[in-house]
């Protein structure tokens, strides 16, 4: 039996499937082991074969012709301590974000059809981090997907340093050579200025998020530009850390010190949440006294009361193009290193 063939002696083996899509043997395993000069209607039929037959691949067999172990490391860098309480809470915030879901979704939607496996790792504390890179040193992955959540990571540059396949969902920190996806942060909150100015708003405000993190530093910094070249003075700041609580807290203090405000933009949708319920609970309507644009686009903006007018960022197209990437990396390791930037897109609901 071929090698290729399921671990089952009576399963269907590669020359079921080339009967099935009518091609050779040699086509289905090209298609199978990812060769990428195969037609696509060809690699379609295949496919289409695979299912038929109920074929499954040798997974051992496969990464001896590859030389790949198919797994893809996820690793969630933050900053954190040693202790268990730590970084069971590191765990708990990152699940209960809406935007890693929408990473992994994206990330998934690319490496299923590829039969290639994502690995979550988190590394938020130094020996976390080393046993990453030494996860992939030992070809248990092939490379990694990294998502950070401060700016100062040190794991980019450990990958790089060690010649191992990285791609990283936001631009780093410093001059580490490395692949990126990014959103053009500055122009989506510009659109948020610019869709609350056109509203007649003009005693805004904005709920930054921490000024430590790319993301946070640049929806600031445009929002700020934004409101500036339509002649509108510098807006109060409340700095807060993408979480509902946090939007909340902002919010109130700003409402203290603003109690006139009609305008705010908070730089993600869970801190626009925060506002609005903050809002509500000083007496005042959204959007009739007061505003409110979010960033992300998330499943908190359909659901927050009122619906959110939002910043959409693409999360799942840009962690399914950063995968993409990585298989490149991979495959040509002398690829050299690209960056993505997706454009933001504004949308319209009833908060604004």
């Amino acid at each position: 039996m071929s090698k290729e063939s399921s671990a089952s002696s009576g399963g269907p083996t590669l020359e079921d499937v080339a009967r099935t899509a009518g091609v050779s043997r040699a086509t289905v395993s090209r298609v199978i082991n990812g060769v990428r000069n195969v037609d696509p209607a060809i690699q379609r039929t295949v496919r289409q074969a695979v299912a038929a037959t109920g074929y499954a691949p040798n997974r051992a067999a496969r990464s001896l012709v590859t030389r790949r172990a198919e797994i893809i490391a996820l690793i969630v860098s933050g900053a954190g301590d040693d202790s268990a309480a730590e970084q069971n809470a590191f765990a708990s915030r990152l699940f209960a974000d809406p935007f890693f879901g929408r990473v992994v979704s994206g990330v998934i939607s690319y490496l299923r059809p590829r039969s290639m496996h994502p690995v979550l790792m988190f590394a938020e504390t130094p020996g976390a981090r080393e046993e990453a890179v030494d996860f992939l040193r030992q070809g248990s992955a092939d490379g990694a997907l990294i998502v950070s959540t401060h700016a100062q990571d040190p794991l980019p540059a450990l990958l790089t340093d060690a010649g191992l396949p990285a791609v990283l969902f936001a631009r780093p920190a410093g001059d580490v050579p490395i692949s990126y996806v990014d959103l053009a942060h500055l122009d989506g909150a510009g659109l948020a200025a610019d869709h609350l100015i056109a509203r007649g708003c003009r005693r805004l405000v904005t709920i930054a998020g921490p000024q430590d993190v790319a993301s946070g530093h640049d929806r600031l910094a445009g929002f700020r530009d934004a409101v500036a070249r339509h002649g509108v003075p510098r807006p109060p700041v409340a700095e807060a850390d993408f979480t509902l609580r946090g939007g909340v807290r902002a919010m109130t203090r700003l409402l203290a010190e603003n109690p006139d405000l009609d305008g705010v933009f908070a730089a993600n949708d869970l801190m626009a949440q925060g506002a609005c319920q903050a809002l509500r609970e000083h007496g005042k309507r959204v959007p009739a006294d007061v505003a409110v644009v979010g960033f992300d686009d998330s499943t908190v903006a359909a659901s927050c009361d009122p619906p959110l007018t939002t910043v959409r960022q693409p999360v799942e197209e840009m962690a399914a193009e950063m995968a993409r990437l990585l298989q490149e990396h991979i495959e040509h390791q002398d690829r050299p290193v690209t960056s993505l930037i997706f454009q933001p897109e504004l949308v319209v609901r009833e908060s604004a």
